[in-house]
């Protein structure tokens, strides 16, 4: 698998040569490696996950595992024994990690990508109103493998609204049919349009129209006082941006819906404790917020089985061949 391939930290080559092998104190043997046109010689640990860490990868796991099941923070220190600074040093790992597994990802090409796109809200450092909250979380799922594309947090603004914007720009350029379905939200869809979009030339006269590109598609569901208020009427399912003309597919009305998204946060104030609501462990700051994010979407995609799919999303859409073990995913290389 080309994910857990060792590579020269140095020329980023695979074909390397067994040098020396050294044994260590508390973890066993280990390999000196090079590469012919490179002179220095690197450890097997040299750049991945478990680079720097004495405490065995079980332990770590326990730990990590316990904090995307709804423990908190303090508690986790308290319960495993662990400074709060050791903890905090795992969590900044996996962190990182995610930006390794997410290049990875958009390196595959996709025939078709149905997303589900949803926000919700936390507290961050003190109770606020919600459209004061600075804890607003935006999810892009696919929704035939729960995989999450985008799990950012900040205040609902245009900021963002830009960061699953530029995520979905990406997949659009990596797949030949894009659908994309949300709760309503417009401000989804205009920011998105804003550069997912093609200029149709069709003889007539006038400045050319504005379409989504070929094979996109945008489709809400007006609910609550969109769909109930008085005077002129929304329809209740409706694709608020002109579709190309050579996006022939249609969508089945029952099919516009955020319903997995909004499962899945349901399931993420059980699991992740910053989301619990009626209680003081939310994020001190948004910083720690998105770091538990990362720390979960890596967990979530490439580590838990879902129990829908019975399958790890990644292997579900077709990432992966098989499920990572945990000791194969403190072997990834982090650059």
């Amino acid at each position: 698998m080309e994910l857990l391939q060792i590579k020269c930290p140095t020329c980023r080559s695979a074909v390397l040569q067994s040098h020396t092998p050294y044994t260590t104190q508390h973890h066993g043997r280990r390999i000196l490696s090079k590469w012919t046109n490179c002179p220095p010689y690197f450890s097997e640990t040299k750049k991945p996950l478990r680079a720097g860490l004495k405490t065995p990868v079980s332990v770590i796991w326990q730990v990590v595992k316990a904090r995307t099941e709804g423990m908190g923070f303090n508690a986790a220190a308290r319960t495993f024994e662990k400074a709060k600074n050791t903890i905090l040093a795992w969590e900044r790992k996996f962190r990182d990690l995610h930006q390794v597994l997410f290049l990875y990802a958009l390196v595959h090409e996709f025939l078709a990508l149905v997303l589900d796109g949803d926000a919700a809200y936390t507290k961050v450092q003190k109770h606020v109103p919600p459209e004061q909250s600075s804890g607003w979380t935006i999810l892009l799922m696919d929704r035939a493998s729960r995989c999450i594309w985008a799990l950012d947090c900040g205040k609902k603004d245009r900021r963002l609204f830009q960061k699953a914007r530029k995520t979905l720009d990406k997949l659009a350029r990596q797949t030949h049919d894009l659908s994309i379905f949300t709760d309503g939200e417009r401000r989804y869809g205009n920011l998105l349009f804003e550069i997912c979009y093609e200029l149709v030339n069709n003889g007539t006269p006038g400045r050319p129209k504005k379409t989504c590109k070929r094979g996109v598609h945008f489709s809400i569901k007006n609910t609550g006082a969109q769909a109930h208020k008085k005077g002129r009427k929304r329809p209740k399912y409706q694709s608020p941006w002109q579709e190309h003309p050579e996006t022939a597919r249609i969508i089945a009305e029952t099919h516009i819906h955020a319903n997995h998204a909004e499962a899945f946060f349901s399931a993420l104030r059980r699991t992740c404790a910053t989301f619990r609501r009626k209680t003081s462990m939310y994020a001190k700051a948004t910083t720690g917020l998105q770091r538990l994010l990362r720390v979960y979407w890596v967990v979530h995609n490439f580590l838990r089985v879902h129990f829908t799919t019975r399958e790890v999303p990644a292997v579900a859409l077709g990432l992966l061949e098989r499920r990572l073990s945990v000791q194969e995913i403190f072997q990834i290389q982090m650059a």
